[in-house]
């Protein structure tokens, strides 16, 4: 068993597992508001297969605006020990969508056409529990457009996001169904699971010590975590999102497309997700620029929605690459495609470059003060192939 992927023999991944979690009933979505459907969902306590994996909670709805909180666990590090800016996609995509959805009549469907996320904070596992508290800033015809603050257990600011939601025609549905939804509303109830929730579980994978990011470039490093000489994060343990190809300024990571990463509409794939292996894939072409000894951090992704994502368990891809690197900051893009070939996502992301930081960076970032740095005439570093 590859080491790179799965880390010890007989380690068991999660994602193929069977999956939990509950859907929206399609009676409560022709017969409730998008406000009275968020409340039943928050007074029943259920969710959808994303709450079940990362622990994803809805814990408040009012009027414009839904809290939703998620807990920091050592699941989501990355091999720097930290908790990727991408991987807070998962934290805000319900939220936003959400705060959208309390302003929509009974059956109106919406999609998430687009995400943007600024980073403030690098995340660290002692930020405790990430609390995203959504609002909405318009509710029209055909877009809903919302903004969440993200917060980590201190109250420090960590994020800020914003969305654009397109709302689609509402369905009709013929009156003696809607009488009948109303007769019968549906009443589940928490089963007896037959182990912990994936994220509460004990943790996986490992993250690298600081001796190799000193001796290593980063190019090196990814293309060590690829042959499976270096042991994989436990984030790859968790969703089977993993690097496949690494060449200076590009990288291809894969995850499954797994039912896991559901949110509450059967049969597409949680956008917040899509959003994690989209910035990732950027983040990992930055990464295969830096000579050994320095550190970056993500300033902001901005993910654009191109059609759905069936979670039928095969491997959505996402290659990045760098189109600009300055000595202070890089810019980069990636394409998303399902297994199909058909692209699903694309996505835009810069990072700050921190040479002589460590690799795991726990405190706010700050840009560089760009009037001075010529960054566009800097060149890559030179990296190892």
């Amino acid at each position: 068993m590859n080491r790179g992927q799965f880390g010890p023999s007989g380690q068991t991944p999660i994602w193929p597992e069977p999956v939990r979690g509950f859907y929206t009933d399609p009676g409560q979505f022709v017969t409730l508001s998008g406000l009275d459907l968020l409340r039943s969902l928050l007074e029943g306590g259920l969710g959808p297969p994303i709450r079940y994996l990362f622990g994803l909670e809805l814990s408040s709805v009012e009027p414009g605006g839904v809290t939703f909180t998620m807990p920091v666990t050592d699941w989501l590090l990355f091999p720097q020990g930290v908790v990727s800016g991408a991987t807070l996609g998962i934290l805000v995509d319900a939220p936003l969508g959400c705060a959208v959805q309390t302003a929509l009549p009974p059956a109106t469907p919406f999609t998430t056409a687009e995400i943007s996320l600024r980073f403030l904070r690098t995340v660290a596992p002692r930020s405790g529990v990430l609390t995203a508290k959504s609002r909405l800033i318009h509710a029209g015809q055909t877009t809903g457009v919302s903004l969440v603050e993200v917060t980590d257990e201190a109250g420090r600011l960590v994020a800020v996001t914003s969305t654009r939601c397109a709302i689609l025609p509402r369905v009709e549905v013929p009156w003696e169904v809607v009488e009948q939804a109303l007769k019968n509303p549906p009443r589940p109830r928490e089963p007896d699971w037959p182990s912990p929730h994936p994220y509460e579980r004990p943790v996986a994978g490992e993250v690298l010590p600081q001796e190799i990011w000193d001796d290593t470039d980063g190019l090196g490093v990814l293309q060590s975590l690829i042959a499976g000489d270096l042991a994989a994060p436990p984030i790859a343990h968790f969703c089977g999102i993993a690097p496949v190809d690494a060449q200076t300024g590009t990288t291809t990571w894969k995850m499954p497309a797994s039912e896991w990463l559901c949110a509450p509409v059967q049969g597409r794939l949680y956008g917040g997700a899509i959003a994690m292996l989209a910035g990732t894939a950027i983040d990992g072409a930055v990464q295969t620029t830096l000579p050994a000894g320095t550190a970056f951090g993500p300033v902001d992704l901005k993910v654009y929605f191109l059609r759905p994502v069936s979670p039928d368990g095969r491997d959505l891809v996402a290659r990045g690459t760098v189109i600009h690197r300055g000595r202070s900051i890089a810019i980069g893009t990636s394409d998303v495609f399902d297994a199909d070939g058909k692209k699903v996502a694309v996505a835009t992301g810069s990072a700050v470059i921190l040479p002589g930081r460590p690799a795991t960076v726990t405190t706010e970032l700050t840009l560089p003060d760009l009037t001075r740095s010529q960054d566009d005439g800097e060149a890559w570093p030179r990296t190892s192939s």
